[in-house]
């Protein structure tokens, strides 16, 4: 089983809340507003480290991270960018299956279509009442679980299950 630590919109800030949760995990994907490449160090303590760009990341160590990236997991194509909205695929069309996104600091769970969509929320500095979040992603063979992570509130932490589509193989295999 690969365990994936997701969080998003750190904004400079790497809480100890976050570093506990990410413990023990494979990789760590982080969905952008890194703001600050000393983030990134610190993270790479833990385990190797795929981020994007948000659009609060900037200068120079900034520049070295894409605006988007496709993993392979398992058999899951995920496809990480920091603004949902500026998504410049046809998702199913590319045979992805999980989408993880940030920049509203709202997180989200949910499946649409097929397409397992994943914001983790943010795990940085408090932004209005939204709560201080991340998801680990567990993938073993054909399913994955979400478990979203309250970092303030374990009360409210819940798991997502979600299954590999067959036709999704099908759409990689002939696009």
């Amino acid at each position: 089983m690969k365990r994936i630590g997701i969080i998003s919109d750190t904004h400079g800030q790497l809480r100890t809340e976050v570093l506990e949760a990410l413990r023990g995990v494979d990789e760590i994907i982080h969905a952008g507003d890194v703001v600050g490449d000393e983030v990134l160090r610190e993270l790479q303590r833990i385990a190797p480290v795929h981020a994007v760009r948000g659009n609060n990341d900037y200068g120079e160590w900034a520049m070295c991270l894409p605006k988007t990236q496709m993993l392979e997991h398992e058999g899951f194509t995920l496809y990480v960018l920091h603004i949902l909205q500026e998504m410049d695929i046809a998702p199913g069309a590319a045979g992805v299956n999980i989408i993880i996104s940030g920049h509203t600091h709202k997180p989200l769970i949910e499946e649409k279509g097929n397409i397992l969509y994943i914001n983790p929320g943010s795990c940085g500095p408090r932004r209005f009442s939204l709560p201080v979040s991340a998801v680990i992603l567990e993938i073993e063979s054909k399913n994955c679980i979400a478990h979203y992570i309250d970092l303030q509130d374990s009360a409210k932490n819940y798991s997502y299950t979600f299954a590999l589509q067959s036709y999704n193989q099908i759409i990689r295999l002939y696009p």
